[in-house]
């Protein structure tokens, strides 16, 4: 017998060899209905997989996010099926599953592949799909490996960097991929498809290789699953931030500047200024300190902090200088710059904690083909600090950061939030630095402190930072898609290698604990995703013009000016439209524009010495005093922007 521990923790004992899917049928028909995959002791397998030792498995249903990889995974290999078989002489090369969907790289040789094929290739693969058949793992050797594959030098290529002995392949009706593993039960599962477009991509995503096809496409279980996932897709196109972007003149991009490196145009700038300025005046009163750090660094203070050895071929290369065997690097990291901060003084431990926090600009190179609007770039500006604190301390200036999260999110209209406790893989330490004793402390404080704050959060196991366990924060926005935004870290790694001290009240030297945060993560993603929530209409108080005044007339410029003093007066941001256009067209425009409030002028505003007032979207309230509408303003702020 083995026993099987399940997520509740419960044990049940099976016979040896035993599947995922007698499980899910001792437990119900139900269940076993509707899973269609599983994980266990952590490892991906099949839900036909025999279980021969004791392990905790878990059951994935399509609501299930490893679920639906698998669904897409699968779905991938239909895919590979139906371009084969339409494309004679197409070569494979690797198909994953992706965040929405799936995509298969493919050589065409001289066949092209366009949208108006992508009817007879969603056609080909729901005909594959109805066949229901079950998708079969087995192991092959290296040598009958190659030789399946011996006129695909991309096959090729992956299995010779294969172990003979670990190299499977995964069969369904008439075809056979390289795989390893994860898949649904049967094609049938598959109800819907949908090929959503080609694009080109370099073999292993390296610009040296060849260019292949690259076919992205995306499928559920039932029809209106789809129906439904388009139509958020049109939604997602109004709210597209590069096209908010480009209508609300806040930011853009030049061939000339270079690709990834945003501009921003005055409205924008003034937005980041605002929220920069939200956020400092939050860090002021938690006692942070700003400091400000080169563009630049030394190479060797990216080799000292670890990022060197990690990230280096993703940098920018080093910058030479005049004087031989000196190299500097586009600063890709605030952190060890803010390490150097900390160590230019002697510190006891009656000054910790210090926090040092920063907006600084850090530069990565990511590949042309990554590049998107204002969430993947080259140049970005982080809203970064660094706690340095003793680990009596950690505690609470973990809770505190949490709170400084949480009042961000409140003030921008994210209240749909989970958080996530990246935490290292054992299975695989290469990938991290720092000793073992240090990365239990920092996970374990980690989960303590979101358990206290009562986060609602899971645990992800090999997705920390290289140096330290984090806590991140997952947002969903209003079309529901979910964004990874702000990240507090535990380090106990750096001030290892920077050497960081402190005196204790022993009046020995002790090692501080430094904490990573960044509520924004980064400002350009950031605006990128508010603009996205929002549609443009920001919350009030970040609003670029709060009110615009429409006169009926040149007639009223005289006193659309006064309103204008007045309202600034009273610190509200407002323009005033002089244009000899009518009053429809300058309605509609400032409609276009999102403006939050439109104060038309005309014989009777002037008369009675009021202003009549519209908001966007059409409600009209009405003729009233400029005071009054001053009133309105500042109401609407306060129960937005609530006071840190």
């Amino acid at each position: 017998m083995i026993h099987i521990t399940l997520p509740d923790g419960s044990v049940k004992a099976f016979e040896k060899g035993a599947t995922p899917m007698d499980v899910a049928k001792s437990i119900s028909e139900g269940l076993a209905r509707n899973v269609i995959s599983a994980s266990f002791k952590g490892a991906t397998v099949e839900t036909v997989t025999p279980l021969t030792t004791d392990g905790s498995l878990v059951l994935h249903t399509w609501r299930d996010d490893k679920g639906k990889q698998a669904f897409w995974h699968s779905s991938a290999h239909v895919l590979a099926q139906a371009l084969e078989e339409l494309y004679p002489g197409a070569k494979l090369t690797i198909g994953p599953a992706i965040e929405n969907g799936f995509y298969y790289d493919v050589d065409f040789g001289e066949q092209i592949v366009s949208e108006k094929d992508f009817k007879s290739i969603e056609d080909k693969m729901l005909e594959i799909a109805r066949g229901k058949h079950d998708f079969k793992m087995r192991s092959v050797s290296k040598a009958e490996a190659l030789d399946l594959y011996k006129d695909n030098e991309y096959k090729t290529e992956l299995i010779e960097n294969l172990e003979d002995g670990t190299i499977t392949f995964c069969d369904h009706s008439t075809f056979t991929d390289l795989c390893r593993g994860g898949h649904i039960p049967n094609t049938g599962i598959i109800k819907s498809v949908k090929v959503m477009s080609a694009a080109g991509a370099y073999w292993r995503g390296d610009e040296n290789n060849p260019q292949l096809t690259r076919i992205y496409g995306i499928s559920f279980p039932k029809q209106k699953e789809l129906t439904e996932y388009l139509h958020l897709l049109e939604e997602a196109k109004k709210r597209d931030h590069r096209k908010l972007g480009k209508e609300l003149e806040l930011f853009t991009f030049s061939q000339k500047v270079g690709q990834g490196l945003p501009l921003w145009l005055p409205k924008g700038a003034a937005l980041r200024e605002r929220l920069e300025n939200f956020l400092k005046a939050a860090q002021k009163k938690a006692g942070y300190e700003m400091v400000v750090t080169p563009h630049i660094g030394h190479k060797d203070l990216y080799v000292t902090s670890g990022h060197y050895a990690k990230y280096g071929e993703d940098s920018f290369q080093p910058i030479t200088t005049p004087k031989d065997d000196e190299e500097f690097l586009l600063k890709p990291m605030n952190c060890p710059h803010h390490c150097e901060i900390y160590k230019a003084s002697q510190w006891s431990y009656k000054d910790l904690p210090k926090r040092f926090a920063e907006f600084g600009t850090v530069y990565r190179y990511e590949q042309s083909g990554e590049l998107h609007g204002l969430t993947r770039v080259r140049g970005f500006t982080q809203d970064d600090a660094h706690l340095f604190c003793a680990p009596e301390q950690l505690d609470k200036e973990f809770k505190d950061v949490i709170d400084l999260v949480l009042y961000v999110f409140g003030s921008l209209g994210f209240e749909n939030f989970t958080a996530q406790v990246s935490v290292r893989d054992p299975e695989n330490p290469d990938k991290y630095i720092g000793d073992v004793e240090n990365w239990e402390k920092a996970e374990q404080a980690i989960i303590n402190a979101a358990e206290d704050k009562g986060l609602d959060f899971v645990i992800e196991t090999g997705e920390a930072a290289f140096y330290g366990p984090k806590l991140d924060f997952m947002v969903k926005d209003a079309l529901g898609r979910q964004w990874q935004l702000g990240t507090i870290q535990v380090d106990y790694t750096l001030p290892e290698r920077f050497d960081l001290t402190y005196k204790g009240s022993d009046n020995e030297l002790h090692r501080p604990i430094m904490i990573h945060r960044a509520p924004f993560g980064s400002m350009e993603r950031f605006v990128a995703l508010l603009l996205e929530h929002t549609g443009g209409n920001f919350p009030l108080w970040l609003m670029p013009t709060q009110a615009i005044i429409l006169s009926i007339s040149e007639k009223y410029e005289k006193y659309s000016e006064k309103v204008l003093n007045l309202l600034e007066n009273d610190e509200i941001r407002a323009l005033v439209d002089h244009r000899n256009e009518t009053i429809g067209k300058k309605i509609r425009e400032a409609e276009m524009q999102k403006h939050p409030y439109m104060l038309i002028i005309g014989e009777q505003e002037e008369k009675e010495g009021k202003i009549s007032v519209r908001q966007h979207g059409g409600a009209d309230l009405g003729m009233i005093s400029v005071e009054a509408f001053s009133e309105i303003i500042k109401e609407d702020i306060k129960k937005t922007l609530k006071s840190f």
